[in-house]
């Protein structure tokens, strides 16, 4: 007689391999369903100090509290952010590294390095998007009389190139940001770019350079300080942190807009489960009273998304900033 030629063994083996998928399915769901059950690793793409790096840490405690586990923040700055950037992506997709990317990580720089070590739109997992700020116009006070963004742009204009312009590093978002001025006002500044908003901060305060287009959280304390002059914001509205600044249209710009953002992402092939769990724990912490009290002291804007609006997000930005990096000319090898 063939082997299981009854109908009842048949049937028996059926729910006996169906069971066993369920038992392996369910193990899986329960592992992502514990996580995390170990410290994670959230790289940071920029040198410590910088906005990325507030923001990471913020939500990292916050992370770390609901969650019970280390969320350890790693600095591993270099090449406009894509050296800690692509680590992630060749990490391994278990929820343990993720990356706070940036409007220059997954946006701007695939237009702007002619190789890049990754690819922003398909080697990713989206998680959560973090904040939305705006850049900050800048100068030093020990090397810049003005007060207005008209008389900087009377003071450049007086002696080209006079006045030289920090950055975070090449394609950054506070780059294009400045770029974007240079191409409206039509004044020659130098680019200075460093490793990091933390390092060219310092080098502004202490007058090495003379201008900066910042995200607004990185400086706003140094211009409460008086150790930096703000001249203007880079958003279509004006920050209620630094509500008595003008946008830059308002100063004589009309059409001047230029943001950054920061998300969290992990590898490609991260387990939704634990994906969408770190997606509610962020939004969690983003309802939070200190939580926002401290974006609304740094500047920064919440905006909660599913990480499927947070990948719909990025493809638009990836577009948008495409546009303004071929207008810019700028390109790195």
């Amino acid at each position: 007689m063939p082997l299981f030629s009854s109908p009842s063994r048949r049937t028996m083996l059926g729910l006996a391999l169906g069971a066993a998928a369920c038992m392996t399915s369910g193990a899986a769901l329960a592992q992502a369903v514990a996580y995390p059950t170990r410290p994670v690793r959230m790289i940071v793409p920029f040198t410590a100090g910088g906005t990325t790096d507030i923001f990471a840490r913020l939500i990292g405690d916050k992370l770390s509290q609901s969650l019970g586990q280390q969320f350890i923040i790693e600095n591993r700055g270099g090449a406009g952010g894509n050296i800690g950037t692509d680590a992630v992506a060749k990490a391994e997709p278990d929820g343990y590294t993720l990356v706070m990317g940036t409007v220059g990580t997954h946006a701007i720089n695939p237009s702007l390095y002619a190789k890049m070590p990754y690819d922003a739109l398909t080697d990713f997992a989206p998680v959560a998007f973090v904040a939305g700020v705006p850049n900050l116009m800048v100068v030093s006070p020990k090397k810049v009389k003005a007060t207005t963004v008209q008389e900087f742009i009377a003071e450049a204009k007086a002696t080209p190139g006079k006045f030289t312009m920090a950055s975070s590093g090449n394609g950054t978002s506070i780059h294009l940001s400045g770029e974007l001025f240079k191409q409206m006002t039509g004044i020659e500044m130098p680019h200075v770019p460093y490793r990091g908003s933390g390092p060219a901060v310092n080098d502004l305060i202490g007058g090495q350079v003379d201008v900066m287009f910042d995200n607004l959280p990185s400086s706003i304390e140094q211009v409460r300080g008086g150790n930096l002059r703000a001249l203007a914001v880079t958003s279509a509205k004006r920050s209620p942190a630094i509500a008595d600044k003008p946008t830059l249209a308002e100063a004589g710009l009309p059409g001047f807009e230029a943001s950054s953002w920061f998300a969290l992402f992990a590898p490609k092939g991260t387990p939704p489960e634990i994906t969408s769990k770190l997606n509610q724990e962020v939004r969690k912490a983003l309802e939070m009273p200190d939580v926002q009290k401290r974006y609304a002291d740094l500047g920064g804007e919440i905006r909660p998304m599913s990480p499927d609006e947070l990948m719909a997000y990025v493809r638009s930005e990836h577009e948008k900033w495409a546009k303004v990096v071929k207008t810019s000319g700028a390109k790195v090898d």
